[in-house]
């Protein structure tokens, strides 16, 4: 079996460096300079300390033994569902985000402010239907100090929905923030389409970005799940 074959390989990078990477993307969380390149990069980094865990998960030396440990185990199975299924919405917020964003540069270049500020309403809304969906995935810490791999899969989970919170919270601001006004400064300028949709070519950039970020993010949750079967199920 793949996962036995996997057991006797080492980690790509020990213990304590897997918690000192989960600890500088906490600290760029809470950081004011905080910008949606640094959420993008996060995500990527997320999704290879991932990768560690699940390698590290399949040591010998880190088999889970008691039935506390199983218990908690089984919680981080719950929750994982969780987090996949945010995943999966951010995925379709950023795709539907990013024809939105299309959508505004085509109507800036026709000058149609109706449509404009239709297509900007439509953004907010599906931004703040997505941090509602974020606010139901759970950030329960571990209690099982002496569990190392279910320390780290909670405090990556608890990473992972900030992560996305934060997101949520900077896309807003590119769109309300004054100085980047679209509907306010759209057509107050004397060649505002190009500025604004200089902006909007931008956002549309770093929404992809986020998308990349997101995917992987998934990709590596649904192979760690899959890992924690193999080891509930002996």
């Amino acid at each position: 079996m793949a996962f036995h074959q996997r057991s006797i390989s080492l980690p790509s990078r020990p213990l304590y460096k897997v918690d000192e990477e989960l600890h500088s993307i906490e600290a760029c969380i809470s950081s004011p300079s905080l910008t949606i390149e640094t959420i993008s990069d996060g995500l990527r980094r997320l999704g290879d300390i991932y990768s560690s865990i699940e390698e590290m998960m399949c040591l010998p030396s880190n088999q889970v033994c008691s039935s506390q440990q199983r218990k908690l185990l089984d919680g981080e199975m719950e929750y994982s569902l969780e987090l996949l299924d945010l995943c999966n919405v951010m995925n379709e917020v950023f795709t539907e985000l990013k024809t939105i964003v299309q959508d505004l540069q085509v109507s800036l270049r026709k000058g149609d402010d109706a449509v404009v500020q239709a297509k900007i309403q439509s953004y907010i809304r599906l931004l703040k239907k997505a941090k509602k969906h974020s606010k139901k995935t759970m950030k329960k810490n571990a209690s099982d100090k002496d569990c190392k791999m279910v320390k780290l899969l909670s405090k990556a989970r608890e990473i992972a929905t900030s992560l996305f919170e934060s997101t949520m919270h900077l896309l807003s601001k590119q769109i309300e923030m004054p100085k980047l006004s679209l509907i306010s400064k759209a057509f107050q300028r004397k060649n505002p389409v190009v500025c604004n949709e200089e902006q909007l070519q931008v956002l549309e950039c770093c929404i992809g970005d986020l998308e990349v970020g997101a995917g992987l993010l998934f990709r590596r949750l649904v192979q760690i799940r899959v890992t924690l079967l193999n080891i509930l199920s002996l």
